[in-house]
């Protein structure tokens, strides 16, 4: 059975560096640490609107369900950079890979609708969420070369190096003393 690959295109934008979003380092190091004392007090008994002594966030309740961001790994080689992310049940039409200003984005949205009918009951769930995560792009990378393809729910997105870049590298030996 031969398996299929589908090249997802990947946007190319300039934008103003005032419209960039804010760098949040306290903002990032509070929802991880928010995501170690659930792994810790979840069970039957936890209050699914209970907040955490550390969230000040005051939009806390309007984010979407599916708001965890993907599991992403980044990779080096000899003669590229490599950007696996896993987007389980995703479709290749609602993943979005952009880059600018030496930024690649990667936006995805999900929206999952099951219904159910049924001689003594009816059940209708909705569940939906985005997420969007944003990596540099490195000295060396071939801007015109960068590829992203989707298959079994793993963008990957590669980020070849120029031939400088490939070339530039110089192993040192080391002496002993």
């Amino acid at each position: 059975m031969a398996e299929t690959t589908s090249k997802v295109p990947v946007k190319t934008e300039k934008t103003p560096p005032s419209t960039l979003p804010a760098w949040r380092p306290f903002e990032s190091l509070r929802r991880e640490i928010d995501r170690l004392f659930e792994d810790f007090d979840g069970g039957f008994w936890r209050s699914p609107l209970r907040r955490s002594w550390l969230d000040m966030d005051p939009f806390h309740g309007a984010r979407g369900a599916l708001e965890a961001l993907p599991a992403v790994d980044v990779t080096e080689s000899d003669k590229a950079y490599e950007i696996v992310a896993e987007l389980p049940g995703m479709d290749q039409d609602n993943i979005e890979v952009k880059l600018a200003n030496g930024m690649v984005t990667i936006k995805g949205e999900k929206q999952d609708e099951k219904e159910e009918k049924k001689k003594d009951y009816y059940m209708r769930e909705r569940s939906f969420g985005s997420f969007q995560r944003t990596f540099p792009v490195p000295e060396g990378v071939d801007m015109d070369k960068i590829d992203a393809s989707f298959r079994k729910g793993v963008l990957t997105i590669t980020l070849p190096k120029s031939a400088e870049a490939q070339k530039s590298e110089k192993k040192i030996t080391v002496k002993a003393a």
